[in-house]
């Protein structure tokens, strides 16, 4: 610069950038439009993004959902929608409808337990059945890292997402109450592992009453949750994102 003025010797249309403080020089066609190795930067990026926001897709999930509702089969099964209300551990609710659906199979089975346990004088409620995956990554977002057990991984999708998977308890045939069990729903504690040893003795032998009967029928109990049942068949049905509205 022998003249006293910096001359840039950038080709025409470059744009000079700043990233933790190195200059860099990125070339810009004359419509304005960025070279093609950024825009592949840029598309990955994009394609990451969404995959973030979609559903996972799992190759073996091939059987045709058929999600029915719950009371449609039989009515005398109580609904208790923690999600459509505020009485949940966001504090707020998630759905719009107080509404439970399963995969017919499950359904069928599920009415099999309750009827199961009518005979000894219960019947069950049921506080959350298929849930949209979308619902299931706002759980995992808002929970902390200590806690992720008790919610799905939306990498991977839950088995609420393919419509196989029930949150019940049970309520008293001759009262119309709901029952004491060791924990409160959707308590994040000890209390609420199946295996949990302490609390009233009452409230445990009602937990294994409801745990026999729905295995009985062809779920299996979450550890970490007495309320948390797993249709057998889980693993054939894929992981859904429809609401509750598009179920008519």
């Amino acid at each position: 610069m022998a003249d006293g003025i910096l001359h840039d010797a950038r080709p025409p249309g470059a744009r000079r950038t700043t990233a933790s403080g190195a200059e860099t020089v990125q070339s810009i066609s004359a419509a304005g439009v960025a070279a093609p190795r950024t825009l592949g930067v840029m598309t990955l990026l994009v394609a990451l993004l969404l995959a973030a926001v979609q559903p996972p897709v799992h190759p073996g999930a091939t059987a045709v959902p058929d999600l029915v509702e719950i009371v449609g089969l039989d009515p005398t099964i109580r609904l208790d929608i923690r999600y459509a209300t505020s009485r949940n551990f966001l504090g707020r609710p998630v759905y719009g409808e107080a509404r439970a659906f399963l995969q017919r199979p499950a359904a069928e089975a599920l009415v099999r337990a309750h009827r199961r346990l009518k005979t000894k004088g219960y019947g069950i409620v049921v506080f959350d059945a298929y849930r949209p995956w979308s619902v299931t990554k706002l759980f995992w977002d808002a929970t902390p890292d200590d806690r992720k057990q008790y919610v799905a991984d939306p990498a991977k999708g839950s088995r609420h997402n393919r419509g196989c998977a029930v949150d019940v308890s049970l309520y008293e045939l001759r009262t119309g109450r709901p029952v004491r069990m060791p924990s409160e729903y959707d308590e994040m504690t000890e209390r609420a592992w199946p295996s949990y040893r302490g609390g009233p003795r009452r409230a445990r032998r009602l937990r294994d009453l409801l745990r026999r009967a729905m295995e009985a029928e062809g779920f299996t109990v979450y550890e970490y949750e007495w309320w948390h049942f797993d249709y057998r068949d889980w693993h054939r049905y894929p992981v859904l994102d429809l609401p509750f509205s598009a179920l008519r």
